[in-house]
């Protein structure tokens, strides 16, 4: 096992021997200090941060204070993020679904898995999706989502097990994942992507917060080629271990004008959701790597 696989085993297993509450107020904390240091990540999210909150502020200079604390906060929820994701396993049924509430749309997801075209659900790296993902398993709507692939592949499938042991479905990113994927939805499966990050590349330019990035394209293109619904939705992390869901949709996946048209039509309104769904928790918006095409941001000076 190299040091890598080690490192990251050796705290999952830590945390996993340990009361979860206690597990994300330790990572919490320990993410908190490292927001403290200097580092790209932290510029990255610093940057984000602004994006979300210029976007948002109109003429008003952005606020120095709530900067800091906003991005002090999103990492101390990515640590949380992980410590839930080492000891979700763990969780049992009665727990999962006491501490989860789909706030809206709950009605919306299981009627259109009803029509049984399958159903593509597009997140962000917001809050805790993987908690979402084990809440809807055990609710009877059994999610498959795409796992980057890690090096080295000891460390991919040990992610790999953790995750389908929460109840979720894995179909690891690469050139057959897309045929996977359409087999499940014409299985009247569910789908969930996290799209508000290219990883794979051959993504479609779009506007985020009056940016210019670039989006994966699976979600539109699956849902068009196979007829699925195509629903936004996104998991808050909420105080004292709870989450909200929040589903939104449908999106408008008439064919119209050409596949290559439409995806781009279909992308724009997904990314435009997401969006508005960020908004809602800037504190809480995981993308660690810089996503934003241009310079970023140019907010009003801080007011001292």
């Amino acid at each position: 096992m190299d040091s890598k696989t080690r490192l990251f085993t050796t705290l999952f297993r830590v945390l996993e021997r340990v009361p979860d509450r206690l597990a994300i107020r330790l990572a919490s904390g320990i993410a908190g200090l490292l927001s403290l240091r200097e580092s790209a990540a932290r510029r990255t999210v610093e940057t984000n941060v602004r994006a979300i909150l210029s976007a948002n502020a109109g003429d008003v200079p952005l606020d120095a204070a709530l900067v800091r604390r906003l991005v002090r906060r999103n990492f101390q929820t990515y640590g949380r993020y992980w410590a839930e994701g080492a000891t979700l396993a763990g969780v049992d049924r009665h727990n999962l679904a006491s501490r989860m509430v789909i706030g809206e749309g709950e009605e919306l997801l299981r009627s259109s898995l009803l029509l049984g075209k399958g159903v593509v659900l597009a997140l962000p790296h917001v809050g805790s999706w993987e908690w979402g993902g084990a809440f809807l398993s055990h609710a009877g709507m059994p999610m498959t989502a795409v796992a980057e692939r890690l090096e080295p592949e000891e460390l991919f499938q040990f992610f790999v097990e953790k995750r389908e042991a929460m109840g979720l479905g894995v179909i690891p990113l690469g050139p057959d994942a897309g045929s996977e994927l359409m087999k499940h939805l014409k299985s009247g499966g569910l789908v969930g992507l996290l799209c508000d990050r290219d990883i794979a590349g051959g993504g479609q330019e779009a506007t985020l917060f009056g940016q210019q990035v670039t989006v994966p394209k699976g979600p539109a293109t699956l849902a068009l080629r196979t007829g699925a619904t195509l629903l936004v939705g996104v998991v808050y992390s909420r105080p004292d271990g709870q989450h909200l869901a929040v589903i939104n949709g449908p999106i408008d996946t008439e064919r119209r004008d050409g596949l290559r048209a439409d995806v781009e039509r279909v992308t724009n309104a997904v990314t435009l959701e997401l969006e508005r769904l960020i908004t809602r928790a800037p504190d809480q918006w995981h993308v660690f790597q810089p996503i934003f095409s241009g310079p970023g941001p140019n907010p009003k000076a801080d007011p001292q």
